[in-house]
């Protein structure tokens, strides 16, 4: 069965006004407009477009199919969401069980484990720039960076701080459970006043970014967070891979996002939101390192982003006229449209999308061919 796919875009504070609107050719409608989810999950399943009102979990459900172990989504970011980080699966059962036993209702604000499964995650740039804070600098590297920042007291003392004896996974460790334990406050404002006075040729970007998550996020510890991490922008067609513990907080643009599906987060920082900081630093990875950029393989014509993980694989087909793309499936799919107009035919059935829209195809479909011209993207399980 090949089925269209329909959903509203769903209002986060952190959305653009500006970047979906402007993907599917209509005026902007005054509000953030963050994120299209295109899938299954009951925090926001997609309608099926077969007139019986139907969301995509029913129609799995009554097919007595299992739901989808991920979840595509449409990522549009105004401005910085917050610093976060997900649990091994591992981690995500004995957390869930954990709170279950303690009596925490699901939607409960303290709440961590809303499920038991892991949230490892992918995003590939739709936009010609898609920014994001990902994993842990090296660690001299971020103290060049404060050595641009002055001498104030709080420069100088989270200077210290990461020049401490020890590992410098344990120093960023340590530094990190400081800032977030709610005694770092008066070194958090002198770090404010600092990068506001701030300038350097090598570390521009990363001081514009942290200007403005202080002023999104007036004297939250999320900025000494933030100020550990790298700093990435990624070009279109470009994609980045957070696995568990990895800390990351996406800054601006436009992409495709492909992840397993759970809603647990684990959050660090730049937010209103409950964060808790033990169960955080048990699952976080601060091994420092370079930005964890993930480079597609090319199969049949197709770029494949594949992380290894049986979740989910994803893959980017650049659609030419006249030249039918043929894209072989590993169970249910779902195929996105992010740019021209592309007919998606499978022994199912056939249905021609836009930017912005999708459709699913049943685990009995063994393949599904593109024509038209456009760019595709295809969500299905990973074969790992």
């Amino acid at each position: 069965m090949l089925i269209g796919l329909t959903n509203e875009p769903r209002g986060y504070s952190w959305g653009s006004e500006t970047l979906i609107p402007a993907l599917v050719g209509r005026p902007p409608g005054g509000r953030p407009e963050a994120e299209i989810w295109y899938g299954d999950h009951p925090g926001c399943p997609a309608r099926v477009a077969d007139g019986s009102g139907r969301t995509l979990d029913e129609l799995v459900a009554d097919r007595g199919e299992a739901p989808l172990p991920y979840l595509l989504k449409l990522l549009a970011a105004g401005s910085s969401l917050s610093i976060q980080a997900h649990p091994s699966l591992a981690e995500a059962v004995a957390g869930f069980a954990r709170e279950n036993a303690a009596g925490i209702p699901l939607d409960a604000p303290e709440r961590t484990y809303r499920d038991a499964n892991h949230k490892p995650e992918i995003i590939v740039a739709v936009s010609e720039v898609f920014r994001a804070l990902v994993g842990l600098r090296p660690l001299e590297e971020t103290r060049r960076l404060l050595a641009a920042l002055g001498d104030a007291p709080g420069v100088a003392g989270l200077a210290a701080r990461l020049s401490a004896p020890g590992g410098d996974a344990d120093v960023l460790r340590a530094t990190i459970e400081w800032a977030l334990s709610g005694q770092a406050q008066a070194e958090i404002d002198d770090l404010v006043v600092a990068l506001r006075r701030a300038s350097s040729a090598d570390f521009a970007a990363e001081l514009d970014v942290l200007r403005a998550a202080a002023e999104d996020f007036p004297g939250d510890p999320g900025i000494v967070v933030a100020l550990l991490m790298n700093l990435v922008d990624l070009r279109r067609g470009e994609a980045l891979f957070a696995p568990a513990g990895v800390l990351h907080a996406y800054q601006a643009g436009l992409g495709v996002e492909l992840m397993a599906a759970s809603d647990n987060v684990l959050r660090g920082g730049l937010t209103p939101k409950h964060i808790d900081v033990p169960e955080l630093m048990r699952i976080v990875d601060t091994t420092p390192g370079p930005a964890p950029l993930v480079t597609p393989v090319t199969a049949d014509g197709a770029e494949v982003f594949d992380v290894g993980i049986p979740d989910f694989t994803l893959v980017h087909a650049a659609v030419q006229p006249d030249r039918p793309q043929r894209v072989a499936l590993a169970g249910a799919a779902i195929v996105l449209v992010t740019g021209g107009e592309v007919t998606v035919t499978a022994p199912g059935g056939s249905v021609v999308l836009r930017p912005a829209e999708a459709a699913y195809l049943t685990a009995d479909e063994a393949s599904v061919e593109l024509t038209g011209e456009g760019d595709v993207f295809l969500a299905q399980p990973g074969r790992g």
